[in-house]
């Protein structure tokens, strides 16, 4: 692929099953498929823990990728859909998951998943999604206490990230790094719209600014709408990101410096927290249907 047409936005997409699982020693086998907007993840859970996961970008059409999404997932592990006990569908397009029993808003979810991924010390999660962020209070048990979101505009959201990326053409996986090689920060770039912020972003690289520099001014716009999302919905320890977005290293600094608090660190890869909170309240559901709770 020649330099001008690379699709500098396009994150990898991928898929592991945990070398030292057998889904046939489980007693229960549940799965959470969380459809967003940009991406879809599929998590497969044996007895509560995490066996099989899949992440891959949101196709035109939900159903078909709930199936990709999950088959991928369990690929090569001998087990089927069929074989799974519950499945629950989260995300934008939780009602298409043709075959899930149950739907969940993805804001409990993550809640439920940032407590597997990060410890049951979490209270305040911050999802940045692809088109909207969401700031998330939760109880010890990872239950939604109260929560904010903004899906008003893509400035603060992984989408806006994937358009900006293309603009200054650097990989999306690169670009927090990009956006921290600079001396001084600069000023933000507008956080109104990702439109007129991309506009004014073009408009500095015409004057001379380096790609670092205009990253940097527009990872700062980001976390200064995302922290009045999070002041909003009040600030409690210990303070946790899911999401794409939580690998961007210009996101998270910015946000630690500006909160002066330090967000903890994954265990697992947290763009899954959605599928795995969807996959635990799964078991939970199957475990009540059978009588066990």
């Amino acid at each position: 692929m020649s330099e001008k047409s690379k699709e500098f936005w396009r994150w990898r997409e991928y898929r592991h099953t945990m070398p030292d699982m057998d889904w046939h020693d489980a007693k229960i086998v549940t799965a959470g498929v969380d459809i967003g907007s940009v991406g879809s993840k599929a998590a497969v859970m044996l007895d509560g823990e995490l066996f099989a996961y899949s992440a891959m970008r949101t196709g035109g059409v939900s159903e078909e990728t709930a199936v990709k999404a999950m088959n991928w997932a369990i690929e090569e592990t001998g087990l089927r859909t069929e074989n799974v006990h519950y499945v629950v569908g989260t995300g934008y397009g939780r009602v298409n998951v043709p075959f899930a029993k149950r739907t969940i808003t993805e804001i409990a979810c993550h809640a439920r998943g940032a407590h597997y991924i990060y410890g049951p010390t979490v209270r305040t999660v911050l999802d940045i999604g692809g088109q909207d962020c969401k700031a998330i209070r939760c109880d010890e048990r990872g239950k939604v206490m109260s929560f904010l979101m903004n899906d008003k505009c893509a400035a603060g959201t992984g989408r806006g990230l994937e358009v900006f990326a293309d603009l200054i053409r650097t990989p999306i996986e690169e670009l927090g790094k990009t956006s921290l090689d600079v001396g001084d920060e600069p000023q933000p770039v507008s956080n109104t719209c990702v439109i007129f912020a991309k506009a004014e972003s073009v408009a500095l690289l015409r004057q001379g600014w380096s790609k670092e520099k205009v990253s940097a001014a527009y990872h700062l716009a980001m976390v200064n709408r995302i922290v009045d999302l999070l002041i909003k919905v009040g600030i409690e320890k210990d303070f946790v990101v899911t999401g794409g977005v939580a690998k961007n290293t210009g996101i998270v600094t910015r946000l630690e410096s500006n909160l002066k608090i330090k967000p903890l660190e994954p265990k697992l890869d947290p763009i899954l927290a959605g599928a795995i909170g969807s996959a635990m309240f799964a078991k939970a559901l199957y475990e009540k249907e059978i009588g066990l709770r």
